[in-house]
């Protein structure tokens, strides 16, 4: 089986994924763009990371596009992306895991006031902030995918006060009149992109906090500094920008009551993602149903 493996890779890690896709499948060949392009007809499966719009173009014995990341709206963004195949998001428990992590712990410090406590130290003041027991704390997910779920129940398990929204639920803006923390996790699709906006944030409870780990095109920056700058909300933890890096410019950086990640909330792991594309790539070659397909009308 010749597989094509293309996509947006930093330095070196393009042969971080190829040695642990070639130990999870030893028995494919494994190709580049320029290969893929002397041989269309044989690339029988593309495993992709954002590839250039049109670097799948041509290939007209594609019986599945993998994708290495969770979100697939770039991919989807390309017109030319060829529609036959399935095409499967990348759901792998490892990333789901380190994101209930990341989602856990900016609750944590949120309710505990770490960051208020981190500004008065820079500040040189010693001060008692209100304590709160965790169960007086409400959380909502947004989202509820497998890593919507998977960071819902790692709150939960602390005894938070938690409850998810999905887009068929509770009308949004009753869901956020009573949360004190919000943790975006949904996918962007064009009825998700902006949602977080002025709107949205004059929903939620004064002094509450927004922590967005999904997607940067989510939020409206100028509403959220402007709700932050108001005193309605007293902090943001923000992991995904509408341009990253984020620009030094961005007013984000400086900003006292927002926490920058450079999108580090849940890094893929080559070494758990490689068995589940191989999983799919193996059921694709065999006439199996593949896991995780994207419901492409939907946008995830």
């Amino acid at each position: 089986m010749k597989v094509l493996l293309c996509g947006d890779f930093d330095p070196g890690e393009r042969q971080a994924w190829l040695a642990a896709l070639t130990a999870a499948m030893p028995e494919a060949l494994w190709l580049d763009l320029d290969a893929a392009r002397r041989e269309p007809g044989a690339v029988a499966a593309a495993v992709v990371a954002n590839p250039a719009p049109g670097s799948l173009q041509g290939l007209p014995n594609l019986r599945l596009i993998q994708s290495l990341w969770a979100g697939v709206d770039r991919l989807l963004a390309d017109s030319t992306l060829p529609t036959d195949p399935p095409l499967a998001r990348m759901v792998d428990p490892a990333m789901s895991a380190a994101m209930a992590e990341t989602a856990l712990w900016a609750t944590l410090a949120l309710h505990r006031d770490f960051y208020t406590y981190a500004r008065q130290q820079r500040a040189g003041r010693w001060q008692l902030q209100p304590q709160r027991r965790a169960d007086e704390v409400r959380v909502l997910v947004l989202g509820s995918g497998e890593m919507g779920r998977a960071a819902a129940r790692r709150i939960a398990s602390l005894g938070y006060a938690v409850r998810g929204w999905r887009r068929d639920g509770t009308p949004l803006v009753r869901s956020v009149a009573e949360a004190d923390i919000v943790i975006n996790l949904l996918p962007l699709t064009p009825e998700t992109r902006s949602l977080l906006d002025a709107h949205f944030f004059a929903a939620l409870p004064p002094q509450a906090a927004v922590v967005n780990l999904a997607r940067g095109a989510h939020v409206v920056d100028a509403d959220l500094l402007a709700a932050l700058d108001s005193g309605h909300l007293r902090h943001a933890v923000l992991d995904v920008f509408h341009a990253e890096p984020l620009p030094a410019a961005h007013p984000y950086w400086r900003h006292p009551q927002v926490t920058v990640l450079p999108h580090a909330a849940a890094q893929t792991d080559p070494r758990s993602a490689a068995a589940v594309a191989v999983h799919n790539l193996r059921a694709a070659r065999d006439g199996s149903a593949v896991l995780n397909r994207v419901n492409r009308s939907r946008g995830y």
